[in-house]
């Protein structure tokens, strides 16, 4: 498996419950999508399942290493978003997947010590599925760890949360970002390692699905905006006629995730009314830019809007 940069503190705290013997049953991998939740929980799932804790890595020639990469160890389960039969997935985790897992949970393990199921995300499950996981989560069946991925933790049930350990990913640091990036991808140049550590945001999964969309050439349009206010209206035209053109579609859809980000990361440092009214501003861009696509929204009406919510930044016009 490829290494996992960063998260060492978080990684150290798993380890240590599992070498003191008080292993809890149910951990929750949180933070913002792209930052490697999902790779560490199957880093931490092959540790458990190899009962290597007290190893820096789990060895490429592990038996349960072999097993886990071709997708057959018997002791260990991994629940995501199936696929339809016209490509796309489904729009959620169902309860017959969670249903799905009894053989595992009744069984005792077959190689390994333990039983992993990772769930990625636990965001995804329905209401049911939900309610199908509480249910083995309050009466864990004996040496098995569940593992949640989780984007946004807080809309999960509360009784869910509370019957796990909550372990927050912060955003890589520059090196680690680096080299995450490099293993990743090894062909690229430095002008894009740069441009990809920029618009990753210290996410490397996040970076690489931003790769080759220019996005750095949008955030300077946007600082552009966000330091005038675009008073001819050119800069926010410019970018609409761009972005709603027929080949643009990933191009418009990574821009409705960055301008409320663009103007969250804006509003760090402000206070008093300019504070209040960057917020105003996130809230109206983070609806708009969520409601886009849901409800097909023209794509140049849209731009010319969230332009609008970040041109409400620039500081006013001295009297």
């Amino acid at each position: 498996m490829n290494r996992v940069f960063g998260h060492d503190a978080v990684r150290a705290e798993m380890m240590r419950a599992a070498t003191s013997g008080r292993l809890h049953h149910g951990w929750i991998f949180a933070g913002p999508p792209g930052i490697g939740k999902a790779s560490l929980a199957r880093e931490m799932a092959l540790t458990l399942l190899a009962g290597e804790e007290k190893a820096a890595m789990v060895a490429d020639d592990h038996m349960a290493t072999h097993l886990f990469q071709a997708g057959t160890h018997p002791d260990y389960a991994e629940l995501r978003r199936l696929e339809k039969d016209n490509g796309d997935l489904a729009r959620n985790i169902s309860v017959d997947q969670i249903r799905g897992l009894g053989r595992l949970l009744s069984t005792a393990p077959s190689v390994s010590q333990r039983r992993v199921i990772l769930i990625d995300s636990a965001d995804d499950m329905e209401r049911g599925a939900a309610n199908a996981l509480l249910k083995n989560l309050e009466e864990p069946p004996r040496n098995v760890i569940f593992l949640l991925v989780s984007h946004a933790p807080s809309r999960l049930l509360p009784t869910i949360r509370s019957r796990c350990r909550l372990l927050r990913l912060s955003p890589l640091e520059r090196g680690e970002m680096e080299a995450a990036l490099r293993q990743a991808a090894p062909e690229l140049s430095e002008a894009d390692l740069a441009e990809l550590i920029r618009i990753g945001e210290g996410a490397p999964g996040k970076a690489l699905s931003l790769s080759g969309l220019a996005i750095s050439e949008m955030l300077d349009i946007l600082d552009r905006i966000a330091m005038t206010g675009d008073p001819d209206n050119g800069e926010r035209i410019k970018l609409a006629k761009a972005l709603a053109a027929r080949n643009a579609k990933p191009r418009f859809e990574a821009f409705l995730a960055q301008v409320p980000a663009f103007i969250a990361s804006r509003a760090r440092g402000l206070g008093g009314p300019a504070l209040a009214g960057a917020i105003g501003a996130w809230e109206q861009a983070r609806d708009l830019a969520a409601g886009a696509i849901p409800l097909s929204l023209d794509p140049a009406a849209t731009v010319f809007e969230l332009c609008g919510h970040v041109a409400a930044l620039a500081p006013p016009e001295p009297r």
